[in-house]
C-alpha cells in the first residue's frame, strides 16, 4: 500500500509539472497557472511529508494514516491515469508524430548515402571505462549502469566515443566515411518541448582516416547545410571556430595550461549567458584572474565570415603562437572549400564557439536556427560594455525536499544548437595506446564528424507539420466492398494493388457497413477508396472516388462532394491510379 501510493503521488507530481510547463508555453491566464502551481505545491507537500515520516511508532502511524488519506484522494479514474506516466526525461511518439520522425530520419540517411556513407551500428552501452574522461565536465551526464556479474557499464552519451573504440578494434586502419542513427543518453535536466531530453535520438557521419588538409572538413560542413536545407527548420547558421585557435587565444591572454580546458567549457555557455556571468564563471568559480578574463573577452566577441581571418593575421602576439597559426591557416583553407561548396552564406566564423567535449583537436562547428537561443538572451550576449540584468527572483517555492529537481520554464529555454561536430584526431590513439603492449608505438586515426539531434529537429517540424494538416499514413488506397462484404475479392485486389507498390488497405471484417468502411479510410486520409460491387465485378469494373482534406477555421475536414466516383476497368486500375495526378505528386508527408 505505500509503495503504490507514493508511486502513484510521484507520477501524479510529474503530470502536474508538465501540466504547468504547457500553461506557461500557451501563455494562459495568470488564474490557470497560480491553479496548477497551487495544485503542484499540495503535491509536492504530501510529498514531503510522506518522506519526513521517522521511523518511530507514532511517526509511522502519522504516515500510515497521510498515506490513507492520500489513497483516498488517488483513487479517481484521473490519479489511476497517473500511474502510466513515462520515465522523466523520455518520451513516447505516437503514429502521427513517428511519420514526421521517419520523415525526418529518411532525409537524413538519404543525404548520408549520397554523400558516400556506410551504415554502423554499436551497442546501446560501453563498458564505463571506454567513456570516462572524454566528456570533461559533461562526465557527470553519463548514466551508469551495473550487470548482475559487476561489471561497470555505462549507457552511450553519443556515437563518437563508441564509433573510436570501434575503430581502434578495426586496427585504426578504415578510412570511409560511416553513419549511424540511433538512441544516446545524458543525465541532464530534460526541456521536453524544446526536444532537450535524456533519451533521445542522434543521427551521426564521420569521415576517418588520414586525407588531405580541410577536404573532410568542408564535405561535412556541405553535407550539414544539405540537410538542413531539406528539411523545413527554417533559416539557420553553421557557426566554426578551431579548437586550435582558441587554445592559442588562451595561452596568448595567459590562461594556464591546467585551466585551458575549463576557461574552454566556460566560454561554451555564451550561447546561453551575456559575458559578465561567464566571466563570473571564469574569475570566481575556476581562479583566472579579471585581466585574463577580459582579454579572453575581446577575442570571443568577435565573428563574422573569411574577413575575420584577416583581423586575426593582423594581430602579430596572436600569430606569433604556433597553435593559433595552424588553426588560422586552417581555416584559410577551408574557408576556399566553403566558397566551392556553395555554403559560404551560411557560415558565421564565430570565435566565442568552444564545443565541451575534451576529444575535440582541430575545427569544431554547431548549427542554430531562431529557436536555438533562450528567448531572453540577445544576440549580443558575448559584448561586455553591456551590465548583466539583474537575475529575477524564483517564483517557485525553495525545495522541500533534497531529491526534488528544480522546475524548469520551458518558455524560457531555446532549443539550443540542432547539430554539432568536429575533428577529433587523437581520440582512437587513445583507444590503440590503452591496448597497446608497453613501449610499443599505437596507431592513431584523424576523424571528423557531425551529430545531428533528431529530437530537437522534431521539436521545430512537428508544429509546422500539424499547422500543415499533414498526414499519418502512406496509405493511397482503401479497399471497400459494397452489398454482400466480398472479403475475398477485396483481398484479392488488395494485394494486386500492394505488389504493385501501392499502399493499399482494407476494414478486416467480412461483412462491414459502407459507411463503416468509409470512416475507416477517411480516419487515415487515404486519397482513393475503391469500392467493389458485385454486378459490376462481372462487368470487370470497379467505382474510384477520389478523396480530398481542406483546411476551414483552422481545422482539417473532408471536402464534401455529390461525385459517385468513376467507373475503371479492374484490369487498368493499376494503371490508372498510377497516373493521376495525386499519386504522382504524392512524397513522404507532403500530401494534404
Amino acid at each position: 500500500m505505500t509503495t503504490e501510493v507514493s508511486d502513484s503521488l510521484t507520477a501524479e507530481i510529474t503530470q502536474a509539472t508538465g501540466a504547468l510547463n504547457d500553461l506557461r508555453l500557451q501563455n494562459a491566464d495568470a488564474a490557470s497557472i497560480d491553479a496548477a502551481k497551487k495544485r503542484l505545491g499540495e503535491l509536492k507537500k504530501s510529498m514531503a511529508a510522506m518522506n519526513s515520516a521517522g521511523g518511530s511508532k507514532d511517526a509511522g502511524k502519522k504516515k500510515e494514516r497521510l498515506l490513507l488519506k492520500t489513497a483516498k484522494v488517488c483513487s479517481s479514474a484521473h490519479c489511476d491515469h497517473t500511474l502510466l506516466n513515462g520515465t522523466q526525461g523520455t518520451r513516447d511518439y505516437g503514429a502521427a508524430e513517428m511519420f514526421c520522425r521517419e520523415h525526418v530520419e529518411r532525409i537524413v540517411k538519404d543525404v548520408f548515402t549520397s554523400y558516400g556513407g556506410s551504415a554502423l551500428d554499436t551497442p546501446v552501452f560501453e563498458r564505463k571505462d571506454v567513456l570516462a574522461g572524454k566528456y570533461g565536465e559533461d562526465q557527470k551526464l553519463i548514466f551508469d549502469l551495473m550487470d548482475q556479474g559487476g561489471e561497470q557499464l555505462a549507457l552511450r552519451y553519443d556515437h563518437t566515443v563508441p564509433l573510436a573504440r570501434y575503430l581502434a578494434m578495426a586496427g585504426a586502419t578504415v578510412q570511409a566515411k560511416i553513419w549511424q542513427v540511433g538512441k544516446v543518453y545524458r543525465r541532464d535536466n530534460p526541456v521536453m518541448s524544446k526536444g532537450r531530453m535524456r533519451e533521445f535520438s542522434q543521427a551521426d557521419l564521420d569521415i576517418t582516416g588520414a586525407w588531405d588538409p580541410m577536404i573532410p572538413d568542408a564535405e561535412i560542413i556541405s553535407l550539414l547545410c544539405t540537410i538542413l536545407t531539406k528539411l523545413d527548420v527554417g533559416e539557420f547558421t553553421i557557426k566554426l571556430n578551431h579548437r586550435k585557435i582558441l587554445d592559442g587565444i588562451f595561452e596568448v591572454c595567459g590562461v594556464p595550461q591546467d585551466k585551458i580546458r575549463s576557461i574552454s567549457s566556460a566560454v561554451d555557455k555564451l550561447d546561453k549567458l551575456p559575458w559578465l556571468e561567464v566571466k563570473k564563471e571564469m574569475t570566481e568559480e575556476k581562479g583566472l584572474s579579471s585581466d585574463v578574463a577580459d582579454k579572453i573577452g575581446e577575442y570571443v566577441k568577435h565573428k563574422g565570415g573569411p574577413s575575420l581571418l584577416d583581423l586575426l593575421k593582423a594581430d602579430a602576439t596572436l600569430m606569433a603562437n604556433l597553435s593559433a597559426k595552424q588553426g588560422i591557416s586552417d581555416m584559410d583553407i577551408l574557408f576556399t572549400l566553403l566558397r566551392a561548396y556553395k555554403v559560404l552564406d551560411k557560415i558565421s566564423f564565430d570565435m566565442s564557439l568552444a564545443r565541451g567535449l575534451d576529444y575535440y583537436t582541430g575545427i569544431i562547428y554547431e548549427a542554430i536556427v531562431e529557436a536555438s537561443a533562450p528567448p531572453a538572451l540577445s544576440s549580443n550576449a558575448t559584448e561586455s560594455p553591456a551590465p548583466a540584468p539583474p537575475k529575477p527572483k524564483p517564483s517557485k517555492k525553495a525545495k522541500v525536499d533534497d531529491n526534488e529537481e528544480d522546475e524548469v520554464d520551458e518558455s524560457q529555454v531555446g532549443v539550443g544548437s540542432i547539430a554539432a561536430g568536429g575533428r577529433y584526431d587523437n581520440l582512437v590513439g587513445m583507444f590503440t595506446a590503452a591496448a597497446a603492449a608497453e613501449g610499443k608505438k599505437a596507431p592513431g586515426l584523424p576523424c571528423i564528424g557531425v551529430s545531428i539531434g533528431l529530437d530537437r529537429i522534431f521539436a521545430i517540424v512537428w508544429p509546422k507539420w500539424v499547422e500543415k494538416g499533414m498526414r499519418s499514413k502512406e496509405t493511397m488506397v482503401y479497399v471497400l466492398a459494397a452489398g454482400d462484404g466480398l472479403l475475398e475479392e477485396r483481398i484479392t485486389l488488395v494485394q494486386e494493388l500492394r505488389e504493385a507498390g501501392i499502399k493499399t488497405d482494407f476494414l478486416a471484417k467480412r461483412k462491414p457497413k459502407l459507411t463503416a468502411q468509409f470512416m475507416a479510410g477517411e480516419k487515415d486520409e487515404v486519397p482513393f477508396a475503391v469500392i467493389l460491387g458485385g454486378d459490376e465485378l462481372k462487368e470487370g469494373l470497379v467505382t474510384v472516388k477520389e478523396q480530398k482534406w481542406e483546411f476551414v477555421d483552422g481545422k482539417k475536414t473532408k471536402v464534401q462532394s455529390a461525385d459517385q466516383g468513376m467507373k475503371v476497368r479492374r484490369d487498368e486500375l493499376i494503371s490508372w491510379i498510377k497516373q493521376t495526378p495525386t499519386y504522382q505528386g504524392w512524397s513522404s508527408g507532403r500530401l494534404i
